[in-house]
């Protein structure tokens, strides 16, 4: 059982005033979880799973979580064990930081610098486009071949560090993240239809096997 009782996986999604929330919201409950839209460090530390979205500047974002007062409570969600996913600016936010906003400390989750997508391309990549997988990960698992999903952003992660996707604008651009309780999406899973679904379902998933095994022990 979830701390309220429920069968279902309970997921908090840290609210922070900014970013897609309710989509990501309504997307998760979508997949099976019981979701909970919350800005309390104590919630964020009970829940089974915890999801950070986020749109838009990362500075913006950065701020907002630290004005929240949620900085130490994301952090220590990553680091606890328990699965986290990180979605668009929510995965950018995981890194040490962007050169978006220069001098702004992101979350240091992830090690590397967020930098511009190059001048080849058209600034923001705001289209779908297909995954190309370069690692085994539960994250990817039962996408379609190929699998399209749809991004918006003009700033990527150059550090391979847990790559397991890729896609190609103007070059490889790290798509997915997983290194092992922690993942991470470039690309915006509640809009990406199917194969998006799949991936929410996915991290449900894991949310219920690694309760369940807690709950074994």
């Amino acid at each position: 059982m979830s701390q309220s009782g429920s069968s279902k996986p309970r997921v908090a999604v840290i609210d922070y005033g900014i970013g897609n929330l309710h989509s990501a919201h309504k997307g998760f409950e979508r997949a099976g979880a019981e979701v909970v839209l919350t800005s309390d460090s104590g919630e964020i530390a009970r829940a089974d799973g915890v999801v950070l979205p986020g749109v838009g500047h990362f500075g913006s974002c950065i701020g907002a979580l630290d004005d929240a007062g949620l900085r130490e409570a994301t952090v220590d969600a990553a680091g606890s064990g328990r699965p986290f996913i990180g979605i668009c600016v929510g995965m950018q936010m995981l890194y040490e930081g962007s050169d978006e906003a220069p001098g702004v400390a992101g979350l240091g989750v992830l090690p590397g610098t967020l930098q511009l997508l190059p001048d080849t391309v058209k600034r923001p990549q705001m289209q779908w486009n297909r995954l190309d997988v370069v690692g085994e990960s539960p994250l990817l698992a039962g996408l379609s071949d190929p699998a399209w999903v749809y991004f918006v952003h003009s700033y990527a992660a150059r550090n391979n560090s847990g790559c397991v996707a890729t896609c190609d604008y103007g070059g490889p651009v790290v798509a997915a993240v997983d290194t092992g309780s922690v993942w991470a999406t470039q690309f915006h899973p509640e809009k990406s239809s199917r194969n998006g679904l799949q991936i929410l379902e996915n991290f449900v998933a894991k949310v219920a096997n690694h309760r369940n095994a807690g709950a074994a022990r």
